[in-house]
C-alpha cells in the first residue's frame, strides 16, 4: 500500500479520503488555502501545508504549490478528489514526472474523456449509445444552426471542454440557438479555456443515471451499479440514489456492459463514472460523459455494495487487486444522498457565512460527509456544498424515511441552508414513487 499520500482538495471530500487514509495507515496530508486553514479537515490530516491564498488559482489550482508541497512532505502520491485539477491531463502528468502515484485514472483516458465531442465519438466507436448530435465542434453561429437542422430542435448547446452541468444551455428555435451558442462559447472561453461548442440533440423528458466503474490494476473494467441523479438544478445534481428506481434487471445489465465498453476502450485505471441520459418510457439510454475522477456522489455507491471506493482507488494506485471479488458483486438495499449546500432553498443562490450551531443527525443507517463545523465559514470562494448526508435502507421506501426523519435532525444555523427543499421533496408525489425526471425541481419551483 502506498504509504503517505497528499490531499489535493479541501472540505467534505478532503476529510473523507483522510478519513480512509488513516485507517489504512497511510499517512495523510493536507493542503489549504488561507481561508480553509481552520477546517476540520486540515485538522484531521497528519501533516497540513498551507500553499496559497483564498483564489483557487493562487492554491488549490496551482500545480506548482501542490508539488511543492508534496516535495516537503514526503508525499509518496497524491489524490485530487473531484473538481479543481482531478481532471487536469497536465496535471496528471506532472505528478507522475515527480515520481509520485496519481490517484487517478492515466493521463490520456483523461484527455479522452475531456473533450465531449472527442469522448461521444469514441464512445459510438467502442458501440456505446450516444445522443443524436454533431462529430465536430460548431464553429460559429451558421455552424451551430447548420447541425441543429440536421439534428432536429429543441438541441443541447454544451461546452465541449466543459463538465459538471456548466456551460449548458437549450434552444428551441434558430434564434434562440445563435444566442445561446455565443454565450455558451463565451462561457467555455473563459471557464475552460477552450471555446469549442457540441450541438447534440435535446430530450426534454429523460432521466439522468450514471454507472460507477472501476479500472482494476490487472486491466479489467469493472462496473458497481447505477445511480439515479435526476434532482438537480441548473443542471446540477442535488439528490442522488442507487439503485435507480427507474432501471430494472434488463436494462441494467445494458446500462452496465455499455459502461464497462466505455472503459474499456480508453483503457480505463482508478475509479470513473459514465453519465447516461435515460429515456423511461422505452428504454433508450445514451452516452453523456465519463467523469474521469471519484463522483461527489460516490457514497451510494458504497453503502450499496459495501465497498470503500476511496480505498479501492488507493489500491489501484499501488498496482494491489481490489478488497471485494469482481465476478460476486451485489447490492443490497437503497441508499440516498443529500448534497446539503449555503444556498437558498427556493431559487438555489448561494448563501456563505459564519456557521453558528451545526448538529448532525444520527441513527441507523445515517452517514454525513461534512466540510464544516460549528464556528467555520462557508466563504464565498468556492462551491456551496458543505456536506453529504448519506442514508440506507433495506428498500427504497425505508430509506426515504430515515433520510425524512436526517433532514428533521439536521440543524444548520448561519449560512442559508438547503435542508427545506428536501423536505418538501419527499412529500411530492413524483419522487416518493421515483416516476420523475430531470425536471422535477422546476415543477416544484
Amino acid at each position: 500500500m502506498i504509504e503517505s499520500v497528499l490531499v489535493a482538495n479541501r472540505g467534505e471530500i478532503a476529510r473523507r479520503i483522510i478519513r480512509t487514509a488513516k485507517r489504512l495507515g497511510v499517512r495523510a496530508i493536507a493542503v489549504h488555502s488561507a481561508a480553509d486553514a481552520g477546517l476540520p479537515f486540515v485538522a484531521e490530516a497528519d501533516e497540513a501545508v498551507c500553499i496559497g491564498p483564498a483564489n483557487p488559482a493562487q492554491s488549490y489550482r496551482n500545480p506548482e504549490a501542490i508539488l511543492a508541497a508534496a516535495r516537503s512532505t514526503g508525499a509518496r502520491a497524491i489524490h485530487p478528489g473531484y473538481g479543481f485539477l482531478s481532471e487536469n491531463a497536465d496535471f496528471a502528468r506532472a505528478v507522475a514526472a515527480a515520481g509520485l502515484a496519481w490517484v487517478g485514472p492515466g493521463a490520456e483516458a483523461i484527455t479522452a474523456m475531456g473533450d465531449k465531442i472527442n469522448a461521444r465519438n469514441l464512445m459510438a466507436a467502442a458501440g456505446v449509445p450516444v445522443a443524436p448530435g454533431a462529430t465536430d465542434p460548431a464553429k460559429d453561429a451558421a455552424g451551430a444552426v447548420a447541425a441543429a437542422g440536421q439534428i432536429g430542435y429543441p438541441v443541447m448547446v454544451k461546452a465541449a471542454a466543459g463538465g459538471g452541468g456548466m456551460g449548458m444551455a437549450v434552444a428551441a428555435d434558430e434564434a434562440a440557438l445563435r444566442t445561446e451558442y455565443e454565450k455558451v462559447r463565451g462561457f467555455a472561453e473563459r471557464m475552460f479555456g477552450d471555446g469549442a461548442v457540441l450541438i447534440e440533440r435535446f430530450f426534454p423528458r429523460v432521466r439522468h443515471v450514471e454507472v460507477q466503474i472501476l479500472g482494476l490494476a490487472d486491466g479489467r473494467v469493472v462496473a458497481l451499479g447505477e445511480r439515479e441523479c435526476s434532482v438537480q438544478r441548473r443542471n446540477q445534481k442535488l439528490l442522488e440514489e442507487a439503485p435507480s428506481p427507474a432501471v430494472g434487471p434488463e436494462l441494467r445489465a445494458r446500462l452496465l456492459a455499455a459502461a464497462v465498453r466505455a472503459g474499456e476502450a480508453v483503457n480505463y485505471r482508478n475509479a470513473g463514472t459514465v453519465e447516461c441520459l435515460l429515456d423511461p418510457t422505452t428504454g433508450e439510454f445514451f452516452f453523456l460523459e465519463m467523469n474521469t475522477r471519484l463522483q461527489v456522489e460516490h457514497p451510494v455507491t458504497e453503502l450499496v455494495y459495501g465497498v470503500d471506493l476511496v480505498e479501492e482507488q488507493l489500491r489501484v494506485a499501488a498496482g494491489l487487486p481490489p478488497t471485494f471479488d469482481p465476478e460476486a458483486l451485489a447490492p443490497r438495499g437503497h441508499a440516498i444522498e443529500l448534497r446539503i449546500n449555503a444556498e437558498d432553498p427556493k431559487r438555489f443562490l448561494p448563501g456563505p457565512g459564519a456557521i453558528a450551531e451545526w448538529v448532525e443527525p444520527t441513527g441507523p443507517g445515517v452517514r454525513v460527509d461534512s466540510g464544516y463545523t460549528a464556528g467555520n465559514t462557508v466563504t464565498p470562494f468556492y462551491d456551496s456544498l458543505m456536506a453529504k448526508l448519506i442514508v440506507h435502507g433495506a428498500d427504497r421506501a425505508e430509506a426515504i424515511e430515515r433520510a425524512r426523519r436526517a433532514v428533521a435532525g439536521f440543524t444548520v444555523v448561519g449560512p442559508k441552508c438547503n435542508l427545506p427543499f428536501f423536505a418538501e421533496l419527499f412529500e411530492r408525489e413524483p419522487f416518493l414513487t421515483g416516476e420523475y425526471d430531470t425536471a422535477i425541481v422546476a415543477r416544484m419551483r
